[in-house]
């Protein structure tokens, strides 16, 4: 493997970080790395707040169930998907826009999915660590108005970065067979089997946190329970009508 696959291959979610602070012009070399990513026609639906004022990181660490680590990080960031930006542009420039649609809404996802990709991977090679923040969305209103989101943009997650202060395995992903599928799709009943097992054994020996669980059982919840069901209504009010 070459170290770019090396590199990917080692990530992991870091959730407790050192007092050291990534320099300015580092971040700012992250987020160009973002911003290299792929995108959808160009149309770069995408949003960046850096989170700096301490009390309303300690406020957006509540409003994600309380993820300390959002206050303790060196930086964190909101990446926000944004149709705002595209569709003025487009206006000024003479169109009859049409606001709200649902491929609008996923193409401003994806976007900053892909930023955001970029903008990992790219602070991994600088020894950084990170951590995905999707409780951004448990409390999305709230989120908006601390960050004054305007109509048509909207917060898809947040991303803690610093300097690791802890070790912890990389965690086991399922096995390619599970997810390439030649031609048609096919089931992976065996495959999600094995991986069940896998996991257990990797929950029981990680040097953190162990118990006695599954893949597919820790999936349950996910499905026995309506997750955030306010995101639809929450997305229409940002403007997104899902036409």
């Amino acid at each position: 493997m070459n170290p770019v696959i090396e590199l990917l291959n080692a990530h992991r979610s870091i959730r407790r970080f050192t007092d050291r602070k990534i320099a300015p012009e580092l971040l700012r070399e992250l987020i160009q790395a973002g911003q290299s990513a792929a995108t959808s026609s160009h149309v770069q639906a995408y949003s960046v707040i850096h989170v700096k004022n301490p009390a309303n990181r300690e406020t957006l660490a509540e409003l994600a169930g309380g993820q300390d680590y959002i206050a303790t990080c060196s930086d964190f960031l909101v990446f926000c998907a944004d149709m705002k930006r595209p569709a003025e542009a487009a206006e000024r420039a003479g169109a009859d826009a049409t606001r709200g649609m649902t491929e609008q809404l996923l193409v401003a996802s994806v976007d900053a999915a892909l930023m955001a990709q970029n903008v990992v991977v790219a602070a991994e090679s600088e020894g950084l660590g990170i951590c995905y923040i999707g409780g951004i969305r448990n409390n999305p209103q709230a989120v908006s108005d601390l960050l004054r989101l305007p109509e048509h943009v909207y917060p898809v997650f947040g991303l803690c970065l610093g300097y690791p202060d802890q070790t912890p395995e990389v965690k086991p992903r399922l096995p390619v067979e599970a997810i390439l599928k030649e031609d048609y799709y096919r089931d992976d009943q065996a495959q999600v089997d094995a991986f069940d097992a896998t996991m257990r054994e990797y929950y029981q020996a990680r040097s953190s946190t162990q118990k006695d669980t599954t893949w597919s059982q820790n999936l349950m919840p996910l499905f026995e329970h309506k997750v955030r069901p306010h995101m639809r209504d929450f997305l229409i009010s940002r403007g997104f009508e899902m036409k």
